[in-house]
C-alpha cells in the first residue's frame, strides 16, 4: 500500500512521488536535474514549505524533499518521531531512492534533522544550509512542562480531531504571525489544509513528544562539515542568538541574518535566501574544480 498523494491544487503537485521505505510510507517532491539536493521541513509543515524556493535552484540541482515521518503525506508508525530515528530512517530512504546527497538544506527542525545526518555519518555530505533551525530545547519550566504536554497529547487519540478542527485562516494567520512571519493568503491556505489533516496534527504532536536537542547541541563542536546558517532576524519562534551559538559552536560555519524576516524565511523571502544557498554552492562547485 502506498500513501496518498496530495490533492491535485497541491504546490507543486506534479512533482510528487510516493516511496516505501520501511518503516513508513513516505511522501516526496522530486524536480530539477543536476546534483543532489536534500530539503527537510520543519515541524508542524510539509514539503510544499519548498516550494516558492524551488525554481531558483532546479535548473542546476535535483531536489528532493520528503513529508517527515506522520507529517503530510507520509503515513508512519508511531514511535518513531525521535530525532536519531528520523535522521536514520531519511538516510535509508535515501538508499532505497538510490540517492546520494551531498548537500542538506533543513529548515527548523529540519535543521536539526541534517545537523543530526551528519552527526551519525549517514551520509557523505559536502554542505549543510540550516535555515531558522530549531537546535535548542526549550528553557526552564517550560522545557519540562511542554514534552509532558505533548507526550499527553499524542497519547490521547481525540487530540489531533479535535485540533485539526481549528483551521481557519484567521486562527492559521495568528499561528504564522506568532513566529513572527507574514505568508499572503495562498501562504496560509495550504498551513489551514495541513492543520485540517488528523494525521498531521497526530504526527506533529508526536514528534514534539519524542524530541530532544541535548545529544546534537553537546556534539556541534564536532561537526566539521561546512554549514550556512540563515535566520530571520524577526523570528519569534527560534531567536536569532540560537543560530549565533551553534554558529560559534562548529568549526566550519558562518552565519548570515535577514532583517525584516521571521521564521518561515525560505517562504517570506526565497529570492534572498536562494542568492545566499547559491553562494554556497558555487563555493562548492569551485572547490570541487581545483
Amino acid at each position: 500500500m502506498t500513501p496518498p498523494l496530495p490533492p491535485e491544487d497541491w504546490p507543486l503537485r506534479s512533482a510528487s512521488r510516493a516511496v516505501a521505505s520501511a518503516p513508513h510510507r513516505w511522501h516526496l517532491q522530486v524536480t530539477g536535474t543536476g546534483p543532489e539536493i536534500l530539503l527537510l521541513h520543519g515541524a508542524g509543515a510539509s514539503s510544499h514549505t519548498w516550494h516558492r524556493l524551488i525554481p531558483y535552484l532546479d535548473d542546476r540541482y535535483r531536489l528532493i524533499a520528503p513529508d517527515l515521518p506522520g507529517h503530510g503525506f507520509t503515513q508512519s508508525p508511531r514511535g518513531r518521531s525521535g530525532l536519531p530515528q528520523v535522521a536514520r530512517d531519511i538516510a535509508a530512504l535515501m538508499q532505497t531512492m538510490e540517492a546520494a546527497p551531498r548537500i542538506v538544506i533543513g529548515h527548523s527542525a529540519g535543521g536539526a534533522i541534517a545537523l543530526e545526518i551528519a552527526r551519525q555519518g549517514l551520509l557523505a555530505l559536502d554542505r549543510l544550509v540550516v535555515i531558522n533551525g530549531a537546535l535548542e530545547d526549550f528553557r526552564g519550566p517550560a522545557g519540562v512542562v511542554f514534552p509532558i504536554m505533548a507526550r499527553v497529547m499524542a497519547m490521547n487519540p481525540l487530540t489531533g480531531l479535535f485540533l485539526s478542527r481549528g483551521s481557519s485562516e484567521s486562527q492559521v494567520r495568528s499561528m504564522i504571525g506568532a513566529t513572527g512571519s507574514n505568508l499572503d493568503a495562498d501562504g496560509l491556505a495550504v498551513y489551514a489544509r495541513l492543520i485540517a489533516r488528523r494525521s498531521h496534527v497526530d504526527g506533529t504532536l508526536a514528534m514534539m513528544a519524542q524530541w530532544s536537542l541535548r545529544e546534537l547541541g553537546a556534539a556541534l563542536p564536532r561537526i566539521d562539515v561546512p554549514t550556512l546558517f540563515l535566520h530571520g532576524a524577526n523570528d519569534q519562534a527560534v531567536a536569532l542568538s540560537v543560530a549565533e551559538r551553534a554558529a560559534a559552536s562548529m568549526p566550519e560555519a558562518r552565519l548570515v541574518g535577514f532583517a525584516g524576516v521571521g521564521h518561515l524565511a525560505q517562504e517570506e523571502a526565497p529570492d534572498r535566501v536562494a542568492a545566499e544557498v547559491l553562494k554556497v554552492l558555487d563555493d562548492r562547485a569551485q572547490a570541487a574544480a581545483e
